[in-house]
Formats: structure tokens, C-alpha cells, sequence
């Protein structure tokens, strides 16, 4: 009998790996046949009440200084909101960048200063502050846990305390005249309350450094020592191991530690108050303090708040971008 021909094997097609939307059913699929489903919105959901807490008290406030800035003043000088956009007025803003940018732009030193400030102020935080954290980080041993409930103790304090205490410090017989006197430094005390921009600048380094500290160290404690180990097996020193692979690596927690001391510190103005009271160091925040706190200056004590708050969205939009982009990188 003749031979049947022998059955031709259809060629299996490829699987084609599935993308977009139907990948997403297909996982959705898969979850409820292996464990128990969750919607999409079950777990972002736990984060609408903190959201919504966070845009009211930010939403409400905001619109509150924008009717303030381009609102007015009643009989008596107090500041006169105005809710509805179709009646603001921008008389007071005008006012403001005259004396910015003006031919009398006497508030632009002070703009000036508080960038020359806030500059100096964070190099040296970041350079102490990675120092110390660096340390921390590879070299404390035993002692880690000790340095850093150091660091955190500033907190217990207030802060207002602390500048205090710095100001019984630095008067004429404080302690630091004393041992600068007795060490033959300086034959006379110095006024260091007076109207001294070292003074603020170390009162700002020295109110801020564990905001530094504290994120710098979270991060260099969590870079994996097998990056440092391969980058000495390959033949690096432990100088270029750090610059080619800690520093690089370590760069978002810099990013973050700029950010959270830069931010504050171009609104504050009580540490200014408590070691200078000068106007001669006045920063930006003290603008805004004296604009409150004068008749019929609310209105620029407002612009000058938004003023500040888009000039700080540059550094805070850089960082976001920064993070969004070593986030995609992984």
C-alpha cells in the first residue's frame, strides 16, 4: 500500500510580546489567577487625603497673597484683599520693580546681598556637610549611631534658642572675645553683633548644617561597596575612586541637600535680626518682614512673597528635572 504522505507542520508564528494596553490586561489577567486582584486606584488611593490636605492648605493660602499683591488698602493702611481677578490692579507691583530695577532701586542691593549670602552660606555647608557625612557614612564603625544622634539633637532645640545662645556667645564679653583676647589674638573685643556679614553668614551655616547632613549621609550609606571595590580592582586610587564614582553617584543627594538649606534660607530673616539687626545685612526675608509689619505695605510685602517664590521655582524645577532624569536612567 502506498505510503500516506506524512503530515506538513505548519510553521508556528513568533509570539509577539504584548505592549501597551493589552500587556496591562494580560498582567491584570495573571493577578487574579495567582493572588488576590487590586484595582489600579487601590494603592494610590491611600495618598488622596494627604494630596488634598496639601493643595488646600497651599491653594488657599497662595490665592489669598495674589489678592493681597494686586489688591489695596483701606482707610486705615491695612491691606485690602481683592478675590475677584477682574478688579485687580497692578499699581503695587509696578512699585515693587521700580525699586528693583528702578533708576531709585534701592531694595537691589539687598536682593544682591541675599544671593551673595545664601551662595556662600551653601558652599560651605556642602563642603563640611559632605565631610562630615562622608564620614559617617564609611568611616564611623561602632560609632555611627552615637554622631548621629549628634547630629539629630539640634533639633530637640529650638531654633530661636540656639541663635540666642549664639548671641551670648559673640557679645563683647562673650566667650569667643575672651578666648580670642586670651590667645593674643585681638587686643580689643570685637563687635561680631554689629552689623557683621561673617557673623550671618556663620549664623545661617551653623542653623542649617544638619539639614545638609542628614541627606547627604542617607544616600552615601546606601551606595553599595561593590561600586567603590570594582572602581579600586580596576586600578584607581582612593581619590579617583571617589571623584569618578561617590561624587558622581552622590549627585542627587547633593541636588537634595541644596535645595532643602538654599530654599529657607532666601526667606529667612530673624537669623539677620537676632546676630546683626543691621541694615546694612539685611536680606531678602527681612524685606518682607518690614513690608508686614509697616502701614499700608501689605500690598508689597505680597508681591515681594511672589517675587521670591518664582525666583526659588528655577533651583526647585532644576531638581525635579535632575531626579526625573536619574530615575530613568536606572
Amino acid at each position: 500500500m502506498p505510503e500516506a504522505p506524512a503530515a506538513t507542520e505548519t510553521p508556528s508564528r513568533p509570539e509577539v510580546p504584548a505592549s501597551g494596553r493589552r500587556a496591562r490586561k494580560v498582567a491584570r489577567a495573571e493577578a487574579r489567577k495567582t493572588s488576590a486582584w487590586l484595582p489600579r486606584w487601590f494603592w494610590p488611593s491611600f495618598t488622596f487625603p494627604g494630596l488634598l490636605w496639601l493643595l488646600v492648605m497651599f491653594i488657599l493660602p497662595f490665592y489669598a497673597v495674589v489678592s493681597v499683591a494686586f489688591g489695596s488698602i483701606d482707610r486705615f493702611r491695612n491691606p485690602l484683599p481683592v478675590w475677584q481677578p477682574w478688579y485687580w490692579t497692578t499699581k503695587y507691583t509696578g512699585e515693587v520693580f521700580q525699586k528693583f530695577f528702578g533708576e531709585n532701586a534701592y531694595l537691589q542691593p539687598t536682593f544682591i546681598r541675599t544671593l551673595i549670602y545664601v551662595g556662600i552660606a551653601s558652599s560651605i555647608l556642602l563642603v563640611a556637610g559632605y565631610a562630615v557625612a562622608y564620614y559617617v557614612a564609611r568611616h564611623a564603625g561602632k560609632r555611627k549611631t552615637l554622631i548621629l544622634v549628634l547630629l539629630i539633637s539640634p533639633f530637640w532645640i529650638s531654633y530661636l534658642m540656639r541663635m540666642l545662645a549664639w548671641v551670648n556667645l559673640l557679645e563683647s564679653d562673650g566667650y569667643v572675645n575672651r578666648t580670642l583676647q586670651l590667645l593674643h589674638v585681638t587686643d580689643q573685643p570685637i563687635a561680631w553683633l554689629q552689623g557683621k556679614p561673617i557673623t550671618v553668614i556663620l549664623g545661617l551655616v551653623y542653623g542649617y548644617m544638619p539639614y545638609m547632613i542628614l541627606p547627604l549621609f542617607g544616600f552615601l550609606d546606601r551606595i553599595q561597596p561593590s561600586l567603590l571595590e570594582a572602581g579600586r580592582d580596576l586600578g584607581g586610587s582612593p581619590t579617583s575612586t571617589f571623584v569618578r564614582v561617590t561624587l558622581p553617584l552622590s549627585k542627587p543627594a547633593i541636588l537634595a541637600g541644596l535645595v532643602i538649606v538654599s530654599l529657607p534660607m532666601f526667606g529667612d530673616y530673624y537669623t539677620q535680626n537676632l546676630l546683626s539687626a543691621s541694615p546694612k545685612t539685611n536680606m531678602y526675608g527681612n524685606l518682607i518682614d518690614e513690608a508686614v509689619g509697616a502701614s499700608g505695605q501689605g500690598p508689597q510685602g505680597a508681591v515681594l512673597v511672589l517675587i521670591l517664590m518664582v525666583m526659588l521655582l528655577v533651583p526647585m524645577m532644576y531638581y525635579l528635572r535632575s531626579t526625573l532624569r536619574a530615575q530613568e536612567g536606572r
